[in-house]
């Protein structure tokens, strides 16, 4: 495994090849920091703010809240006695609750 190390602006493994020559994607961004840098940042930000957004805790937990809130609420109904699937009361607790978010 080649060590890479930080010389010039350049990335050079032990051999002394640069990697960026090798690659034709460390070649389009070389000429494309060349040509515009600007754009080349921005283009930077927007990828890092996209993967950003997946390895935040922001949206694990968000997503934990959303999965523990029911879609649909339960409708109030006559019970007949014959509705297993139907809580006694609306206001009975089922189904998974957010203690582990009090916890926080």
């Amino acid at each position: 495994m080649p060590l890479i190390l930080l010389i010039k602006s350049e990335y050079l493994d032990f051999n002394g090849v640069s990697l960026l020559r090798n690659s034709k994607i460390g070649a389009f961004l070389k000429d494309a920091w060349a040509k515009e840098p600007v754009i080349t940042v921005s283009f930077a930000i927007g990828i890092l703010a996209a993967v950003a957004l997946w390895l935040s805790p922001y949206t694990k937990y968000s997503g934990m809240i959303n999965q523990a809130t029911p879609y649909v609420y339960p409708v109030p109904v006559r019970d007949d006695g014959n509705m297993p699937d139907i809580p006694s009361h609306p206001c009975d607790k089922e189904g998974p609750n957010l203690d582990w978010l009090k916890k926080l």
